[in-house]
């Protein structure tokens, strides 16, 4: 399928800022940054820049974005309404936590904190089940895709909270969201890899004759091109990435994106002189990475409408 820019950083950022909101409430009830709130309040603001760049951008995907807000009310179907209900919802326990952080309200900032957090992870789900529920690409209608935007988004969090810490304070600071990067890292390796050679072991997909249903008289095969020319569906449905290009982004996402950032944590971990750096481009490979998974996950997603253009 056409990898969108506009839906690739929208999962990417997004799923980053989330993935940060979400360890600033999950560490807050257990003294994380007590020293530091400054720290708190300036991740908060991370979180939501990004979070709110990935919602502007996914707005140019909508063939009339100034209608979007309609989309909101399809909740009970869609679970792409869902999504666009639970970022809503997720604002304002986070500004909360913003103004909690800044004026030293502690227990408000827990309660906001485990708010902001649930509903960080409710919007991740509902974007991955958006992908999720889809039968007609046997790609995303695999048990490990919700897991891996899970994984995705706890990875990148982390490893730009380790980063916003080492800033603060290169000591005990950066202990907790370094460590959570390197297993946030390990994580992902893992649940790609895996899934990559569940797609690659051949998955069961539809075909031509389930698609049609006309099985059971035998082979299905069309007479005639269901269009002369190009088309909508030829050109959003029928991309496809070679395998030699598909291996190398692959391996790409693996090391650079997800091994390097987990080692660079590692490093900051033992003492390294420049913490500070070292995560700043651990964070930055972490998004590089998600960013690259990202756009295979769609480049590499074949839509069951092409059995009819072969």
């Amino acid at each position: 399928m056409n990898p969108a820019p506009s839906i690739v950083f929208f999962t990417t950022a997004s799923g980053a800022g989330y993935g940060l909101l979400f360890w600033l409430g999950v560490l807050r009830p257990l003294g994380w940054g007590d020293e530091a709130p400054s720290l708190g309040a300036a991740a908060v603001v991370v979180a939501l820049l990004l979070i709110t760049a990935g919602l502007l951008s996914s707005l140019a995907h909508l063939g009339n974005p100034q209608r979007a807000w309609r989309a909101l009310s399809q909740w009970r179907s869609s679970w792409l309404s869902r999504e666009g209900v639970a970022a809503v919802l997720t604002y304002p326990p986070a500004l909360l936590l913003l103004l909690a952080f800044w004026f030293g309200w502690p227990v408000i900032a827990v309660l906001a904190g485990l708010l902001a957090a649930a509903g960080a992870a409710a919007t991740i789900y509902c974007t991955a089940m958006i992908y999720a529920s889809l039968d007609t690409v046997r790609q995303w209608r695999h048990p490990l895709v919700v897991p891996g935007y899970f994984a995705m988004a706890a990875f990148s969090g982390a490893a730009i909270l380790a980063a916003l810490a080492a800033v603060w304070d290169a000591g005990r600071l950066l202990l907790v969201p370094a460590a959570l990067a390197v297993l946030g890292g390990f994580a992902a390796i893992g649940l790609k890899h895996a899934y990559w050679r569940a797609v690659d072991a051949g998955m069961p997909g539809p075909t031509a004759e389930s698609a049609t249903g006309l099985g059971a008289i035998g082979r299905v095969r069309p007479l005639d091109p269901p269009h002369t020319q190009q088309n909508y569906l030829l050109r959003e449905m029928g991309f496809r990435v070679a395998r030699k290009h598909a291996a190398r982004l692959r391996a790409i996402a693996l090391s650079a994106g997800f091994a390097a950032p987990a080692a660079l944590a590692v490093l900051a971990l033992a003492g390294a002189p420049a913490a500070a750096p070292l995560l700043a481009l651990g964070a930055l490979l972490a998004l590089l990475g998600v960013l690259v998974e990202r756009w295979l996950m769609f480049a590499e997603a074949t839509h069951t409408v092409m059995l009819y253009y072969r």
